[in-house]
């Protein structure tokens, strides 16, 4: 009965994790669109972009767990998922861009999942909490920086606003959560909203972390100017 109890339970785990991580490469994958569509890239720079920035965190976690082939490369629905959300933004653009800050609130999102997602992954692989929390924070910036490099931007998480920290305080929650044995489902929907919420926040406040202070510089207010705009 027991054995049966632990199967039932791990099944859900796996199921929850994939859930997680296929929403959450359709929402990167929309903010990699976007920002493409933003830099007037053709149809496959735009679908290029949407699969890395999508997949290139979940591919960096899978590797440091030994969880190979990684499931973006192994199982076909990532790649669709990944395409799905290009060629939504591809051809209805103009609806999309519509939204204030797009980029950001789609990556804010697909961070607040992957985060969660992530670090869940690498509880159920046998990683100590500490490490798990790290891995989970890996996952959700992956995938912002590999878009941002593509397109020639300082990635989003070593600018000022909250980016990083957003993810490591989802990804500590659900490994809180399991470590006092909470239900899985609800402390992964409490990460995520924590990441998310703080990561709204951020851009909405101007909340940043200190930033190096160069001589030439030393006058200037802290903080970017331009915060809460993806250029």
């Amino acid at each position: 009965m027991f054995a049966v109890l632990a199967l039932d339970t791990g099944a859900a785990i796996k199921t929850l994790v994939l859930t997680l991580d296929l929403i959450g490469t359709f929402v990167f994958a929309l903010s990699g669109a976007t920002a493409g569509a933003r830099r007037r890239l053709d149809i496959f720079g735009v679908l290029v972009l949407s699969f890395v920035a999508a997949n290139s965190g979940g591919i960096v976690r899978d590797l440091l767990i030994g969880a190979t082939p990684p499931a973006a490369i192994k199982d076909w629905r990532y790649l669709a998922v990944s395409l799905l959300a290009g060629m939504v933004i591809f051809f209805w653009y103009p609806i999309i861009n519509r939204l204030r800050n797009a980029v950001l609130l789609f990556d804010g999102a697909g961070l607040a999942l992957f985060c969660v997602a992530g670090a869940q992954k690498a509880l159920v692989f046998g990683l100590d909490p500490v490490m798990a929390a790290l891995l989970g924070m890996l996952t959700g910036i992956g995938g912002g920086i590999a878009r941002d490099v593509l397109l020639n931007e300082v990635p989003a998480v070593f600018r000022s606003d909250i980016y990083a920290v957003a993810a490591l305080a989802g990804a500590g929650i659900v490994v809180l959560g399991d470590a006092l044995r909470l239900p899985t489902a609800a402390t992964a929907c409490a990460g995520a909203a924590v990441c998310f919420g703080l990561r709204l926040a951020a851009i909405r406040f101007g909340w940043h972390l200190p930033t190096a202070r160069t001589p030439e510089h030393a006058d200037e207010e802290p903080g970017d100017p331009q915060r809460g705009e993806y250029r």
